[in-house]
């Protein structure tokens, strides 16, 4: 066997190139192949700093979560979703189905996720919050694991972990009883998941091509169950029962997989890689990332069709016709339709032209930057910063050190991408493109900056990614000082996102602060 040696991650570009041939002494030429490395070699080291990183994790997530508070009560959309979280848990079948509690507006993965955490530590401020800093944590975690393997470097990895702590979106998300940080954890899990079925289905390949067996067919061998692929597909379908905008990652991921797959079969020289594709990758693919997800989130309604006092489940005869063009579809099914229905409804009513308006409304343009926080919670007194009332304000702000860097890293990813063909800014901008451009869709609806939570993950990927280059670039230069260049500009690079976390900490958790502090706190007008 002919081989190319991996010196870095982007040595992957070889995938989708074209394949030279290369003489190997006494032997005919051959095609180059890629050699089955996959992830970071160093798992005692890998252990160690993700043990580090959780750590870190959770002191953050976790410290002095109980604050703030509305006089003891939630904080802007809490409000919404932990009474609502509470009704599940105490209305007997595990369903949101009271009114009185105000229209139910999303599917019940997310309001599940609060009842548990509710149950453990009742309705207080710990109850709403726990199971999102568990959340917050864990996507620390699998932003470690998931760089670390793209990168197939510990230190890249440990950059990823890193920037996702001190990252303000994700921080405040996880400390807030609201949806948008389970949404996230689903969508980096899936993520994750296919990744790691991408380096598995190439592990099959190579000992495929071991055993000789590669031409057998020239649409290549099939790649039998994959286990991480059906895994993602539930991620994806919880994503989808926790907010209805996890559609986007459904597709998005679906043809990640599939580009995965032709570039996979193509690495090794597979006769017709694309009809390989079409003919036994498409519709497995789509059982799993596509039907899989639907199923799901039918499957999360499960306590709604067996209730016999769910809101709207016996439409049909009432509300609904019995007879018509959908008669064959069963009644429970078209209940759940008319109750979807309604919810579409309210969410398309929700538009500036309708005069909805919220004075902290910002659109998707203004995301990448975050150019237009959201203030989640303020208080002033009684006790005295700096000779006047204290402030305690808790703000939902990217951390600028890494928000404010989001274009250069978009561009770098597409240089690397259309140059080099790297496939790992591929995978990160297909997460990131869909967390942001289908909202570009429906400019004229209300949005909110919390909408981006599922940005953050894949921006501090990419950051750490870019970050790994440098450092790539300085290990290819002769001249050791400009090796010690490239790492010292990663190692300020980091302090400064570290210390811009640490100077926003007063306004991510609400702490006291003095007017003159607050001040200091508002780099640009649109955050005030």
């Amino acid at each position: 066997m002919v081989g190319v040696t991996l010196d870095s991650p982007t040595d992957d570009r070889v995938l989708d190139a074209p394949r030279p041939q290369t003489e190997d002494l006494g032997t005919r030429p051959g095609p180059v192949i890629p050699e089955p490395v996959f992830g970071a070699s160093d798992r005692r080291r890998g252990l160690i700093v993700g043990v580090v990183i959780t750590l870190l994790a959770i002191v953050t997530r976790f410290w002095d979560l109980t604050h703030p508070t509305d006089n003891g009560t939630p904080v802007f959309d809490e409000k919404h979703y932990v009474p609502q979280g509470w009704q599940v848990l105490t209305g007997g079948n595990w369903i949101e189905d009271n009114p009185a509690y105000g229209l139910v507006v999303h599917p019940p993965v997310g309001k599940w996720m609060l009842a548990v955490s509710e149950a453990l530590f009742g309705y207080g401020p710990m109850g709403w919050r726990f199971m999102s800093a568990v959340s917050g944590v864990i996507i620390v975690l699998a932003v470690y694991l998931t760089t670390r393997r793209l990168a197939r470097s510990t230190l890249v990895g440990a950059l990823a972990g890193l920037f996702a702590i001190c990252d303000g979106v994700l921080f405040v998300q996880s400390r807030m009883g609201m949806l948008d940080i389970f949404q996230a954890l689903f969508v980096v899990l899936a993520f994750a998941a296919i990744v790691c079925d991408r380096d598995q289905m190439r592990a099959r390949l190579h000992q495929v091509y071991l055993d000789g067996r590669i031409d057998d067919s020239p649409f290549g061998p099939r790649f039998g169950f994959r286990w991480y692929r059906f895994t993602a597909g539930v991620m994806l379908g919880l994503t989808c029962g926790t907010k209805w905008s996890g559609l986007y990652f459904v597709v998005f991921f679906t043809v990640l997989s599939l580009a995965f797959d032709v570039a996979a079969r193509r690495a090794y020289n597979v006769k017709r890689p694309w009809v390989g594709v079409l003919r036994r990758d498409v519709i497995p693919t789509g059982m799993s990332l596509a039907v899989m997800p639907v199923v799901i989130y039918l499957g999360t309604f499960a306590t709604w069709f067996a209730s016999e006092t769910s809101v709207y489940r016996y439409m049909v005869g009432t509300e609904i016709g019995t007879g018509g063009p959908f008669s064959w579809v069963p009644a429970a099914l078209r209940s759940l339709w008319y109750y979807e229905s309604g919810i579409l409804e309210f969410h398309a009513g929700l538009t500036n032209s309708a005069g909805n308006h919220h004075p902290w409304e910002s659109k998707p343009w203004t995301w990448p930057m975050s150019l237009r926080p959201m203030l989640y919670a303020i208080d002033n007194g009684p006790d005295q910063c700096g000779g006047s009332e204290c402030i305690r304000a808790q703000m939902l702000i990217g951390t600028p050190a890494l928000w404010w860097l989001a274009f250069p890293m978009i561009g770098w990813a597409l240089w690397r991408i259309c140059s080099r063909r790297d496939w790992r800014y591929a995978a990160v901008l297909v997460g990131y493109g869909a967390a942001i451009l289908p909202w570009f869709l429906e400019i004229d609806r209300q949005m909110y900056f919390f909408y981006a939570t599922a940005m953050a993950p894949f921006l501090v990927m990419g950051l750490a990614l870019c970050c790994g280059d440098v450092l790539a670039a300085g290990a290819k230069w002769r001249r050791s000082d400009r090796q010690t260049i490239s790492v010292l500009i990663v190692a300020f690079y980091a302090a400064l996102v570290i210390a811009n976390f640490v100077w926003l900490w007063p306004i991510l958790t609400g702490a006291p602060i003095s007017d003159v502090e607050w001040n200091r706190q508002m780099w640009l007008p649109s955050w005030s």
